[in-house]
Formats: C-alpha cells, structure tokens, sequence
C-alpha cells in the first residue's frame, strides 16, 4: 500500500540515536484525522509513554480543524497508539532496563488509516551532535567536488 508522509521529527534525529523503529496505528477521532490530511500536526516535543502495558503519545499539536465546530478535538490531547502486547512488553523491559526513550519519528497515511513510526532511541551527547554535523559536511563537500568533475 501506498505511503504518504505527512510530518517527520526532525529534531528526533538530531537529539538521539535511534536503534529500532516500529509502526503503530493511532487512535483519532473525526476531526483529528481531517486535520492530519491538511498537514496540521506537529511531532516537535513529543513523546511517547507506557502506562499499564498500553502505549501513548503525548505533546503531540494537532490543529483544531476549520469546519469542526462543536465537534473539534482538542489540540494537545493524549493520543493511544496500537501495537501488540509483545512489542509493547519488549519496549517496555528496553526502557527499563536500559534507559531507552521512546520517540515519535513520523507520521504518514497509509490508505484511509493515519500511522506514526515511533523509534527506540538514547538521547545523544553534545560532542555526538558535533560529530554528526562533521560528517555531515564532510558528505556534502565530497558531493560537491564530485559534482564538479
């Protein structure tokens, strides 16, 4: 099936390290659906959390959607996600006993459904940060010397 992104943390990847990814559903309601086919959601600080072997996404904005009226959501609600109690249990013993984070990475539809791709991540050092950004023009710089000739 078809997978159209529609928001991506950036900042995820600059803060973290992340070492598995997994997709889940997200439980919407009607507005809060509309408004992620607008594009109107941001992941910025979001995070994720277990509580009573459920998963949930917090601080994540979804925009009031236009047309809502009476019915709209509200815009920083606590947001369920699905995935099966044996990915929940095994993320949960990963940030227990190895302090991992669970961080939002991005969101896209796939058919009429909105999905998240939540990643298992350890938060980087400011010397880490450095060292990505080095490499990182040190990429692009070769790419440019290549493009020349």
């Amino acid at each position: 099936m078809e997978r159209k992104v529609v928001t991506t943390n950036r900042k995820a990847f600059h803060d973290y390290n992340i070492f598995e990814k997994y997709v889940a559903g997200i439980v919407l309601t009607g507005t809060e659906i509309k408004s992620i086919r607008k594009n109107a959601i941001n992941l910025k600080d979001s995070f994720c959390k277990i509580e009573d072997n459920e998963i949930f996404l917090y601080k994540c904005h979804i925009s009031p959607y236009e047309q809502g009226n009476r019915y709209n959501h509200e815009a920083e609600r606590i947001r369920k996600l699905l995935l099966t109690k044996k990915e929940i249990l095994k993320l949960q013993s990963k940030v227990k006993k190895e302090n991992y984070t669970i961080v939002p990475l991005e969101v896209f539809l796939q058919g009429s459904l909105a999905k998240i791709e939540i990643g298992l991540a350890k938060g980087k050092k400011l010397h880490d940060k450095r060292t990505d950004l080095a490499k990182k023009d040190q990429k692009r710089e070769m790419e440019r010397a290549a493009k020349k000739y």
